[in-house]
């Protein structure tokens, strides 16, 4: 009998789920007690999966350890099993449950974009929602990737990359058409009708027919030959020179495939490296590492299956994926990624040929990134045990917070909170803080004070058992004693006295090399000029610098781009538009009177009159207007 004194094991709460769960497929979540995803999961049947968990002498280690801190279970039905495997990936991309494999994926992905909303298309870059009118092509790796793909292009197909703010106001060809880079459709130096056969060029080269492009060049280039139109001929053939240098084919360039993710995993030490590959229109557009986080004896296929599942979750997947590793049910997510995509999608092994060196090539970068970030991660875990034994902790600290401010004059004041851990920065951890204040211009002190109190008193409100890995093990500040003792205080506020502090110092002379570190019962201290751990500190620094930097800097742009009209009630875009145009600039509306702001296109006079009033708080608006705009209210 159980004690209604002891909270009830997790395989019986999941034994009392069982009565009333249903044999439909769908997704079961493992909450814990504070309602958080312990695990994610799939299944044709959910009463028969979750049965398994009940049976815990037969699971391995880490999902015995998932069923000891299960506090409850959520299920979602659907009405297949490909549609389960879809939400389950999503579902696990969103609450990132510790029992699962994850997916470290944040990078949105650039595609390369033709656009087709004017009579002359530009070639450009896109990131985000797909919502201007186009055709796009990618994903690319990054934006190197598909900057240098907007380079070649632009050698044999001459569009045009500017803005269209800038090709509408151009008067004569800007430096790329001097280069043979475009061809200056900004000031008529070709009509939209041959501008447009560029265009379709540049289209079907995408697409994988660059054999057909090469076919019609060639014969463009014959007929100006035979025209006689020899210095058109040489533009051609230039132009066919550097189609055959973007189209050779190669293990990189691969020719018997045309549009294909290749993905290959390697395993070592307990670790995976996953590399993907892009490969549209028989080019490569780069490729990615990616290193999914899973227990340690997790099977290479296991892994690489719950990547792929992953991976599509925010993209539509290319009509075959080459795989170096046989996942378990293939059949399954090949089914579910058909169904995300709208149209077949093949999944394969290839045991030879082309496609098999393919998929070698991409094991072979991943075995050779796995192999970096091993080396990597031991010489940072030296330099952790290191700064552990300089500032006296108990152990090689996991999670090391570095805080720094930056303000002109104490103007766009912002904090920042840079993050690092045992394998590096961890940049999706970085966090901004506006300063609100108030505070005095220039109070550094006080600037730290707020940052800490919101990082601290946030961090107490939604983790307070600190389970989550998002509690520093070290603090460190940039700054001297006063930022030290600024930093201390608001944790003794709060109740904090288990958090190791540090303020790094820059010497009187401000150099490099020279740092003091405070710490708060022991007296300031300079490490040697070559000593590692003080290269480790001063990247943190630097990096914690370099962010305040970024941050500030966008923050102040923001600010100048920001127009005066935009606090006046009822001004929207078109308005506003409209007195700039009438008046020039902000201050020409600033300054104008009553009668000139009514002489604006759609600009009434109660509206007019909100304008004057804003600017003029303390004038009297003409009884004229006054008793007229009464008139028009009636």
């Amino acid at each position: 009998m159980h004690d209604p004194q002891t909270p009830p094991r997790g395989v019986d709460i999941i034994a009392a789920a069982l009565g009333s769960m249903p044999a439909a497929p769908g997704v079961y979540r493992m909450l814990d007690r504070g309602g958080d995803a312990l695990y994610v999961g799939k299944a044709r049947s959910l009463k028969k999966r979750v049965t398994t968990y009940t049976q815990v002498a037969r699971l391995p280690e880490r999902l015995r350890r998932m069923v000891s801190e299960t506090a409850s279970i959520e299920i979602i039905t659907t009405h297949t099993e490909a549609e389960a495997l879809l939400l389950e990936a999503n579902l696990i991309k969103k609450l990132r449950p510790k029992f699962n494999i994850l997916l470290r994926d944040d990078k949105s992905y650039p595609w390369l974009m033709i656009t087709e909303d004017g009579d002359f298309p530009q070639l450009t870059k896109h990131r985000g929602a797909q919502t201007r009118k186009g055709r796009y092509w990618g994903p690319f790796a990054s934006a190197w990737s598909v900057n240098q793909t907007i380079q070649a292009l632009q050698r044999v197909f001459l569009l045009r990359t500017c803005a269209d703010s800038v090709f509408i106001n151009r008067s004569r060809p800007c430096l790329l058409y001097q280069i043979k880079r475009c061809s200056a459709p900004c000031v008529g130096r070709i009509d939209a009708q041959a501008y447009g056969m560029l265009v379709r060029q540049a289209s079907d080269f995408l697409s994988g027919r660059a054999g057909t492009v090469q076919r019609d060049l060639a014969a463009e280039m014959q007929a100006a030959s035979d025209s006689m139109e020899y210095e058109r001929a040489a533009a051609i053939r230039d132009r066919i020179r550097g189609l055959a240098h973007i189209s050779g084919g190669d293990v990189i360039n691969p020719e018997t495939v045309v549009d294909a993710d290749v993905i290959a995993i390697h395993q070592a030490a307990g670790q995976s490296c996953v590399q993907v590959f892009f490969i549209r229109g028989g080019r490569n557009y780069g490729n990615r590492s990616f290193f999914p986080a899973h227990a340690q004896g997790a099977a290479a296929g296991d892994v690489i299956g719950a990547f792929v599942s992953q991976f599509y979750d925010d993209k539509v997947p290319p009509p075959l994926i080459l795989l170096n590793t046989a996942v378990a049910q293939a059949g399954l997510l090949r089914d579910a990624l058909s169904l995300k995509a709208g149209h077949k999608v093949d999944m394969a092994v290839p045991q030879r040929g082309e496609k098999r060196q393919v998929v070698e090539h991409a094991a072979t970068n991943a075995r050779e990134a796995l192999e970096r970030k091993l080396a990597e991660s031991a010489g940072q875990e030296k330099l952790l045990s290191a700064t552990a034994s300089l500032f006296g902790l108990e152990a090689s600290p996991q999670r090391i917070e570095i805080y720094d401010n930056s303000h002109i004059m104490g103007t766009n004041a912002y904090g920042v909170m840079v993050v690092a851990g045992p394998e590096g920065f961890v940049k999706p951890a970085y966090r901004r803080f506006s300063i609100k204040g108030p505070i005095t211009p220039g109070d550094d002190f006080a600037m730290m004070r707020e940052v800490l109190t919101r990082r601290f008193a946030r961090a107490q409100a939604e983790d307070p058992r600190r389970e989550e890995g998002a509690w520093p093990d070290l603090v460190v500040i940039d700054g001297g004693q006063g930022q030290l003792s600024s930093a201390r205080a608001v944790l003794d506020e709060l109740g904090i006295d288990d958090i190791s502090l540090v303020a790094i110092a820059k010497g009187p002379d401000r150099d490099a090399g020279r740092e003091w570190f405070h710490l708060p019962d022991r007296a300031p201290f300079q490490l040697p000029p070559r000593d590692p751990v003080l290269y480790f500190l001063q990247r943190l620094r630097d990096e914690a610098h370099r962010y305040a930097i970024t941050t500030h800097r966008a923050g102040r742009s923001r600010k100048i781009t920001t127009s005066e009209l935009d606090g006046i009630p009822g001004i929207g875009a078109a308005r506003k538009r409209a007195l700039l145009n009438h008046f020039g600039s902000a201050r020409g509306v600033r300054q104008a009177g009553l009668k000139d702001l009514e002489a604006v296109a759609g600009i009434n006079r109660a509206t007019a009159r909100i304008i004057y009033g804003y600017f003029n708080p303390d004038a009297q608006v003409p009884d004229a207007a006054l008793r007229e705009n009464k008139i028009n209210k009636v």
